[in-house]
């Protein structure tokens, strides 16, 4: 009796899923231009491991668990960005790029099945506690983090303001982990700072893109501009430990220095609608109907003036772009260290019952063609991280990301040698101060950046060392 409930039991769902599957590869197929055979082996051996746990395993297990796991896991094995989102995550997904969440305050990726962080984000409890990029975190609480999804980890992360959390973080050069026990807040990211370093000099801090980046940055522009009455001498954009967010809000960065049309990045995947090329008009950066540009209303100087964009590992996807756009339209020279190497397109599709998959779908190049995806962008002129002489650097970049994709039609990797961008800019960096520890880095209260910032100054510096002088 057992034999023939199991039978059946496979029988229905081998037939449930031939009917969904169909109509996918169906719709796909259609998609595409072109036919697809399906799986029937693979499809039979799904059914069979099915039909054999909810028969087996030791305890009763619900369909739906068994279904959304098995989903979870396709997604994962693709790359670390791919994901099931469901009802819950989706609604963060939504909430996140309006610029307001509680939790931590952290990006994060997912790394041999443990949470490795990507930056931590501009005043939030994981920035003041000193968590760093690179930092591999291997337990929420008691909970070990192995074995989770990246979806559960964020979860779990995120939560009522002033609840604790406690983290076990295990970073390269530590001989132990390290504990730290963190309040949870409303994270409200102000994704753009600004401030007039001194008479002709203005510091432009973009933390994350978000739905608003392009109009606070077009704002912040225009005060600035006012406050120094017309006389801009050099400007610095620093994306230093910017994880990315929204393709629109790069482009609207990238359009308030590049003439009107200038081509920021293109795209390039598998179906039509993978295949993009985003110019810098309002079209591609403005979002809703009757929305005014409010690019076209800046000073014509922020387009000339000489710049500086600052950039390191934790620096990834949209930042990545805008950098890219400036360094091959010539507009500004990178400095820095080498950025994360994130080049892969997330499509947020929405399925039914207020779930989502985000799925990779194409890759970004920059406009001269250079593939981003696991290079990232190479600085003009690098600086020191100040992990030269440790024994692996702390930076976790895309290329250190299991299942990273790799791309097949670009191989080229690009160096930059530091005695040759010294000659060809005429400039070379101060060497970094060796007793400049974490603490002196930090802004003092009410200050967005701090006077001892290293490679703040050396952008400044250099573009002393310019004035005058056109980087176009």
């Amino acid at each position: 009796m057992r034999y023939k409930l199991h039978q059946i039991g496979l029988i229905a769902v081998g037939v449930l899923l031939g009917v969904l599957v169909s109509l996918n590869f169906s719709a796909v197929a259609q998609k595409n231009g072109a036919s697809a055979p399906l799986p029937i082996e693979e499809l039979r051996a799904f059914t069979e491991v099915f039909g054999r746990v909810k028969s087996d395993y030791v305890e009763p297990v619900d369909d739906k668990k068994l279904i959304t796991q098995a989903i979870n896991g396709m997604l994962t094995g693709l790359d670390p960005h791919s994901a099931y989102l469901d009802q819950e995550a989706f609604k963060e997904l939504q909430v996140g790029t309006q610029g307001e969440f509680g939790g931590l305050g952290i990006e994060v990726g997912m790394e041999d099945g443990f949470v490795k962080v990507v930056a931590p984000i501009d005043d939030s409890p994981a920035s003041r506690a000193g968590i760093k990029s690179g930092d591999l975190i291997v337990k929420l609480d008691d909970a070990s983090v192995k074995g989770m999804t990246l979806t559960d980890a964020v979860r779990r992360m995120r939560g009522k303001p002033n609840t604790q959390i406690t983290l076990t973080i295990v970073r390269k050069g530590e001989p132990k982990p390290i504990v730290v026990t963190l309040t949870r807040a409303v994270i409200k990211i102000q994704s753009v700072k600004s401030k007039l370093l001194e008479p002709g000099y203005a510091y432009f801090r973009v933390s994350q893109f978000q739905e608003h980046t392009g109009e606070n940055l077009a704002r912040a522009i225009e005060k600035l501009f006012k406050e120094n009455q017309g006389l801009m001498k050099g400007l610095v954009l620093d994306l230093r430990n910017d994880p990315g967010g929204l393709l629109n809000g790069a482009v609207a960065v990238s359009a308030a220095f590049l003439p009107q049309g200038a081509l920021v990045v293109y795209t390039d995947g598998r179906t039509e609608d993978s295949k993009m090329r985003l110019n810098a008009n309002p079209e591609n950066y403005l979002r809703g109907r009757n929305r005014e540009d409010y690019i076209r209303k800046l000073p014509a100087d922020v387009k000339k003036i000489p710049m500086v964009v600052l950039v390191n590992g934790g620096s990834a996807s949209a930042s990545e772009i805008v950098a890219g756009a400036l360094q091959d339209h010539k507009r500004a020279v990178i400095m820095g260290q080498p950025t994360f190497g994130k080049g892969s397109v997330q499509t947020i599709l929405p399925l039914g019952n207020n779930t989502a998959i985000k799925l990779t779908t194409a890759r970004y190049f920059t406009p001269n063609g250079r593939s981003i995806q696991a290079k990232g962008i190479v600085p003009d002129i690098p600086l020191d991280d100040g992990s030269a002489d440790k024994v692996a650097s702390l930076r976790l970049r895309e290329a250190d990301l299991t299942k990273h994709l790799i791309d097949n039609g670009d191989k080229t990797e690009e160096k930059v040698d530091a005695a040759a961008a010294a000659v060809q800019y005429n400039f070379t960096p101060a060497p970094r101060p060796k007793d400049l520890d974490e603490k002196a880095l930090r802004p003092e209260p009410g200050e967005i950046v701090s006077k001892d910032d290293y490679e703040l100054n050396q952008a400044i510096a250099f573009l002393k060392s310019r004035s005058g002088v056109n980087t176009n």
